[in-house]
């Protein structure tokens, strides 16, 4: 399997070489959803960076987030548990990393989820669905860094 992003930046006549360009881009994927994208104002101070685009920290805190939450929808499916809701307000730590590099570090998961019926799983189930979606996932699977789910 293959998975494709497009990026594309112009310049626009702007200084260069004395780093005073935007880094504002666009992110293309196949289904046609083209996103804002650029670097972070917490990296690049405005005007050089757009506040309002999506920058790389996160979506990768984003791509954690929603591998973890499709894995466990369709393993609560599986498992006959109906999810109503689930909101997750994930958060991804940047930091230096054992090589002394910049990396992320940690990616928190704060899952909220509401369930259907009379009959939601206990904790321990709970654990269990998030144990498998997080051993499943597949961003989960690549990164260095710590990814850990506190579900609230």
């Amino acid at each position: 399997m293959q998975f494709e992003a497009k990026i594309e930046w112009t310049r626009n006549g702007q200084d260069f070489l004395g780093q005073r360009y935007s880094r504002a881009h666009a992110w293309q994927f196949d289904g046609g959803a083209t996103v804002p994208a650029s670097s972070s104002p917490l990296s690049v101070p405005l005007p050089m960076s757009d506040a309002a685009a999506v920058d790389p920290e996160e979506a990768l805190v984003a791509a954690a987030s929603s591998c973890h939450m499709l894995f466990f929808l369709s393993i609560a499916a599986k498992r006959g548990h109906t999810v109503d809701s689930y909101r997750d307000h994930a958060i991804g730590e940047l930091g230096k990393n054992a090589a002394g590099k910049m990396a992320m570090t940690r990616i928190a998961l704060r899952p909220a989820i509401v369930f259907a019926g009379t009959a939601p799983p206990g904790a321990e189930e709970l654990q269990a669905i998030h144990h498998e979606a997080h051993d499943k996932c597949y961003i989960a699977n690549t990164l260095n860094c710590e990814v850990v789910v506190e579900a609230v």
